[in-house]
């Protein structure tokens, strides 16, 4: 079976071609507002931006969604910080189905277990927890993983993933391979382009 190539968009500010994993795409609302469509599936034309926080302010200051859309429309000084937000929301959504379908190591031990037994796609470790407990997971991680083999989601807070995965204080998680997993790990490679 061939490889699906992937679907190309142009940026609306870079004038880029690029695969629709690395862009944001913006559609317009029913009240003449620039929206964040991060998954792409809302109904009618979209404006296409790279996947960074930076070309989303610079795609503001210089009104590229009224320009590439051809009229005048509003669009909010948060823009930014919306799209970050429904980046986020998408990735804890995606952390809880990966829990359900048993995809998601929760706590110290749990993952301890994981990095020498089954391994691990993801090591996730609360923004918030103790930087020694971070760093003494992490440098497991390394020691038992090649270091480019799982990736480090810690850009969410101990609420957040406490929330996400209903748990109290969750400091330490892992995502293990498989479809829930994967799309989870796929949504965190988002979120981390974009804050770049």
């Amino acid at each position: 079976m061939k490889d699906k190539k992937p679907i190309l968009r142009q940026c609306a500010l870079s004038r880029e071609e690029k695969p629709t994993k690395e862009l944001i795409r913006f559609v317009l609302s029913p009240d003449n507002e620039i929206v964040p469509d991060v998954d792409a599936r809302a109904e009618g034309r979209g404006v296409w931006i790279s996947l960074s926080a930076l070309a989303v302010g610079e795609a503001l200051q210089r009104n590229i969604f009224s320009i590439s859309l051809k009229q005048k429309v509003q669009v909010g000084d948060n823009l930014v910080q919306q799209v970050h937000l429904a980046l986020e929301k998408r990735l804890l959504g995606a952390l809880g189905l990966a829990r359900k379908a048993g995809q998601l190591l929760i706590g110290g031990a749990k993952v301890r277990s994981g990095i020498e037994k089954t391994g691990i796609i993801a090591l996730i470790s609360a923004k918030d927890g103790a930087k020694d407990g971070r760093n003494k997971m992490i440098g497991m991680a390394k020691a038992r993983l090649e270091s480019n083999s799982f990736m480090q989601i810690n850009f969410l807070t101990s609420k957040q993933l406490s929330l996400a995965l209903g748990q109290e204080n969750v400091i330490h998680a892992a995502l293990i391979n498989g479809a829930a997993a994967n799309s989870a790990l796929e949504r965190a490679k988002r979120l981390a382009q974009y804050n770049r």
